[in-house]
């Protein structure tokens, strides 16, 4: 099982995730704010701007903090670059 890191040492299962979005759209807004209503987001933006959303076959929402192009870059297996990680 490939795991991503999704900022500040938070693992994802690459396997599970079915889509990655910016959270600037209102449907996307509306799919976060379901979630967090039903218990089904996991915030791993530790404080900062959430940059992306990442939907789980599981019907979870993860917000995180590195933007789309970055958890895209990590899902095909690139290294990350000096200073990507706390984007």
């Amino acid at each position: 099982m490939k795991f991503i890191n999704c900022g500040f040492g938070n693992l994802v299962a690459a396997e599970r995730i079915v889509s990655a979005a910016s959270p600037d759209a209102a449907p996307i807004k509306r799919l976060i704010q379901d979630a967090k209503d039903s218990g089904r987001a996991v915030d791993l933006c530790c404080g900062k701007k959430c940059r992306s959303v990442l939907v789980l076959d599981s019907g979870h929402v993860v917000l995180s903090a590195l933007t789309v192009d970055s958890v895209a870059t990590r899902l095909a297996g690139a290294e990350p670059t000096h200073g990507e990680e706390e984007e």
